[in-house]
């Protein structure tokens, strides 16, 4: 396959970036597309060039490391698969792709396609925790749970972080990425003593992020590679503005 990429380049934060064409006569439609990069990359560093800096880590749809937006979209054009599982199969030959990080003011970029996600890391922080004291740990076994909040917790829990759902919003809210980590937590036993402080905390540190806010057109939900539902988001306002009204927290 002939493939003609147009890549997002910039040196570093502070630094003005720029679109560059790379052209690929040897692209094998098995290849994933990070695969594709790779070769790329290998044809920069023979020319004595810098090779085109992007996340990755399991290449397994697993870790949620990896993520740029192809032609418009985060992850590219294939639903519910990360972009170290998207396959060069899903492009034509001769098509141009253009590559670009993800764009939000609380993901600044650290280098051409590599974002600083630690936003996501400081939200988690800030309210996804459990901190009771149990004594000895107890056999989660024992905890009875019902199966329709166990499988609705687990359905939260897919979430990888991968920032695909503010890459796809207009406004570059987290609320999807927030609303599933908190979700999982607060559906268990061992969340509800710390929900209502949970659902406040990480929507603070979510706007102090500089996040925008959500408004409905489920973007992120299109966009997210593991099809968390924005149902999320809806559970997550309740448990916010019920909290906040019983039991406000100092933010």
């Amino acid at each position: 396959m002939k493939i003609t990429l147009r890549i997002w380049r910039q040196n570093g934060p502070g630094e003005k970036g720029q679109m560059k064409e790379y052209p690929l006569d040897d692209v094998n439609e098995h290849m994933s597309f990070l695969e594709m990069l790779d070769v790329l990359n290998e044809s920069l560093v023979n020319k004595g060039e810098e090779p085109v800096i992007f996340d990755h880590d399991c290449r397994e749809g697993i870790c949620g490391a990896c993520g740029v937006v192809i032609n418009g979209t985060p992850h590219g054009p294939e639903r519910a698969t990360t972009t170290c599982q998207l396959h060069m199969r899903k492009f034509k030959d001769g098509d141009a792709l253009h590559i670009e990080p993800w764009r939000a003011q609380g993901f600044p970029v650290i280098k051409d396609l590599m974002v600083d996600r630690g936003a996501f890391d400081r939200i988690i922080q800030a309210g996804g925790f459990v901190s009771v004291n149990t004594g000895s740990a107890q056999d989660a076994n024992n905890i009875p749970i019902g199966k329709d909040t166990a499988d609705l917790a687990m359905d939260a829990a897919q979430c990888i972080g991968c920032g695909a759902c503010v890459a796809a919003c207009k406004n570059a809210s987290a609320m999807l990425f927030v609303a599933a980590k908190a979700s999982h937590l607060n559906l268990l036993p061992q969340g509800q003593p710390e929900k209502s402080r949970r659902a406040q905390a990480m929507v603070a540190q979510m706007d102090r992020e500089g996040f925008g806010n959500c408004t409905n057109q489920y973007e992120c939900e299109a966009a997210c590679p593991k099809e968390i539902s924005v149902r999320f988001i809806a559970r997550m306002n309740r448990d916010f503005l019920g909290s906040s009204l019983k039991d406000p927290i100092a933010t």
